[in-house]
C-alpha cells in the first residue's frame, strides 16, 4: 500500500531514518501480536514510499510460510507488478530465518534493515549468514540493530505472558 495521500494532494513526508521505518514495522508487529501471532511486523520501501507491509499470520492462516516478511514481499510485488523488487529495502523487526531470507534474495531486495536478532533461526549472521554467502546470485546489504531492544521487548514480553 502507498501512504496516504493528505488532503491538499501531497503525500505526508517520509520517515526520514531506518529508526523511523522500522516504527512502521513495530506497528505492524503489535497488529499480529493483537491477533495472537509472534509480534512479528515488515514493510518494504522503494523510493521513499512503502510498497508492501506484512504482519506475522502462520497460525490463523494455519500456514507456515505466512512469516511477516513473506507477507510483505507478496505485498510489494502486486503494488509492482513484478516477483523481482530491486531499489527496494525490506525492514522486519526480527532477524530473518533462512526461508524469509532465501525469499528476499529471490526477489532481489538490495538492502535489509532488522531489529532484534534471533539466535536460534536468524540467516543474518545469528545461526548462519545467507546474505554473506559467496555462492548465491544475489547479495543484498544488511543492517541489524536498529531498535533492538524495542523490537526484543515486544518479543520478549510475547513468550513470557505465554509461560
Amino acid at each position: 500500500m502507498l501512504a496516504p495521500v493528505a488532503n491538499d494532494g501531497e503525500r505526508p513526508a517520509a520517515p526520514a531514518s531506518d529508526a523511523e521505518w522500522m516504527g512502521e514495522a513495530l506497528a505492524l508487529a503489535r497488529d499480529a501480536e493483537a491477533r495472537g501471532e509472534v509480534p512479528v511486523g515488515a514493510i518494504v520501501v522503494r523510493d521513499g514510499v512503502v510498497v508492501g507491509r506484512g504482519g506475522n499470520a502462520p497460525i490463523g492462516h494455519s500456514d507456515p510460510t505466512a512469516h511477516a516478511e513473506i507477507a510483505a514481499l507478496r505485498d510489494a510485488a502486486r503494488m509492482l507488478g513484478n516477483y523481482r523488487l530491486v531499489g527496494c529495502t525490506l525492514y522486519a523487526t526480527l532477524e530473518p530465518c533462512a526461508m524469509c531470507a532465501g525469499a528476499i534474495l529471490h526477489a532481489r531486495i538490495a538492502r535489509v534493515v532488522f531489529g532484534a536478532r534471533d539466535p536460534k533461526s536468524g540467516a543474518a549472521g545469528s545461526v548462519i549468514d545467507l546474505f554473506a554467502e559467496p555462492r548465491l546470485n544475489h547479495h543484498a546489504d544488511v543492517a541489524g540493530g536498529v531498535r533492538d531492544a524495542e523490537c526484543a521487548a515486544l518479543l520478549s514480553a510475547f513468550f513470557a505472558a505465554r509461560r
